[in-house]
């Protein structure tokens, strides 16, 4: 898969609420593109993680 393809894959995870999908997918896409919209879609998901979930995200 292309890096655009693994972003579009992880868009559709967060929009259903599947946190940890939507993360791996964006990993992946910024793995492959890391200037690419997937590294500030990282970003963006860790904040929410680090809001949401501090006692299970930041041990």
């Amino acid at each position: 898969m292309t890096a655009e393809e693994y972003y579009v894959q992880g868009d559709a995870h967060r929009r259903r609420g599947d946190f940890s999908s939507a993360m791996n997918c964006y990993l992946q896409a910024a793995r492959l593109d890391p200037e690419g919209p997937a590294a500030t879609a990282v970003e963006m998901l860790q904040d929410i993680m680090n809001f949401y979930c501090k006692d299970i995200y930041n041990p």
